[in-house]
């Protein structure tokens, strides 16, 4: 699947980026690691969701395999996350209704399967793949989404 070419993709480097998906388990958790890693202190991340559960397991095994450890992470609520603390909201959900978060300057939706594939009767390592996908998926949006930011 290749990166998607938004017109409401920012054109100045967001200060903050909130993540959404629906339980803030594996989307929106891989992402926020993938842009702590990518950006440093530079920008603040975030990820919620609008039904927060617990962070899934084979998010922190993919990540970890980059050497990027989510497994301090928990699931958050989209309602406890301050509105002035994000300019940019960027939703990761593909099948199911992502969270709306209001009043926000600029917004990408970039829909990816849920990657747990939740009722798919999957192997281990089946499942394991698409949470690969998914992560690398979001890498390159954003090494692509960031990619001004370490030019020149």
């Amino acid at each position: 699947m290749a990166p998607a070419s938004d017109p409401a993709e920012p054109s100045t480097s967001p200060h903050s980026v909130l993540f959404l998906c629906v339980a803030n388990s594996a989307r929106s958790q891989m992402a926020e690691g993938l842009a702590r890693a990518l950006l440093g202190a530079d920008v603040r991340v975030n990820s919620a969701g609008s039904s927060p559960s617990r962070v899934n397991p084979y998010a922190i095994r993919a990540m970890a395999e980059l050497g990027i450890d989510i497994s301090a992470h928990h699931s958050k609520s989209v309602s406890d996350v301050s509105h002035e603390a994000v300019d940019l909201v960027v939703t990761l959900c593909a099948e199911e209704v992502c969270p709306v978060f209001p009043n926000v300057p600029r917004r990408l939706h970039w829909p990816l399967p849920d990657p747990d594939r939740k009722g798919e009767p999957l192997s281990d390592e089946e499942r394991m793949g698409h949470f690969r996908v998914a992560r690398d998926e979001i890498a390159a949006r954003l090494r692509g989404l960031f990619a001004r930011r370490h030019e020149g």
